[in-house]
């Protein structure tokens, strides 16, 4: 009898878990010069998780920040259900447009944020390279937008009073721009500018920037940031 008890008391705990992750939706949004595609593997894992999952598609190389915060974030919360927690996992340029939008909107049932390869502090990169001729026809009117000066979009927007969790990476496939930042690098973003003011947690893994929405240790702390609130360490 006490073990039948055992067993329905994990059953019952069970339920209660999916049920609050099945209260949640998650919006993913990628970044420059990508497509929803590239968060593809980020999207099945959560669904297996029990999140409502959007995997939003935005023009990034179109318009500039505030013109995809304005026209196109509001669509991606829109297919989340009324009154559900909103969380967000976003890669590059996606973590920027979303730090826009929430500068002008109140999501009164904001969850939390997991950010990957943010160029928070802006990138040298962009500093660099953003006058050479094919730079804005690559990466758009938001890419110009991400430079380390002042007037930056980045370094415009403040610090964050919301949970976010960063994890940035060390690793680069990209040598040459990778002689352009500070080391540590992840080959587009160094480690130090992705750090945020008010930002809850941050860690760094052994990932170079486009591969960061795949990788199965990043994925595991994404989930766990969304679950519990901070990154696992072991």
């Amino acid at each position: 009898m006490v073990h039948t008890k055992k067993i329905a008391l994990v059953f019952l705990l069970c339920l209660l878990s999916t049920s609050s992750i099945a209260e949640e939706c998650v919006v993913l949004l990628h970044g420059m010069a990508r497509t929803d595609r590239s968060m593809d593997k980020m999207e099945e894992v959560l669904k297996a998780e029990g999140y409502t999952v959007i995997n939003y598609d935005y023009p990034s190389t179109r318009y500039d920040i505030t013109t995809i915060a304005k026209e196109y974030l509001p669509k991606a919360v829109a297919q989340c259900k009324p009154d559900v927690t909103v969380n967000f996992v976003t890669h590059s340029l996606g973590g920027i447009v979303l730090r826009k939008y929430l500068s002008i909107n109140m999501l009164e049932n904001l969850g939390r944020v997991v950010m990957l390869g943010p160029p928070n502090k802006g990138s040298e990169v962009v500093d660099k390279l953003k006058n050479i001729p094919g730079f804005k026809l690559i990466n758009g009117p938001a890419g110009m937008q991400l430079g380390t000066d002042d007037s930056s979009a980045p370094n415009s927007l403040g610090p964050v009073n919301y949970p976010v969790g960063i994890i940035a990476g060390r690793s680069t496939i990209n040598p040459i721009l990778s002689q352009m930042l500070p080391n540590p690098d992840d080959g587009k973003v160094s480690v130090e500018r992705t750090k945020l003011e008010g930002m809850t947690d941050h860690i760094v893994v052994s990932v170079s920037h486009p591969f960061l929405m795949r990788d199965k240790d990043v994925i595991r702390q994404v989930k766990a940031f969304l679950h519990e609130g901070a990154f696992e360490r072991r």
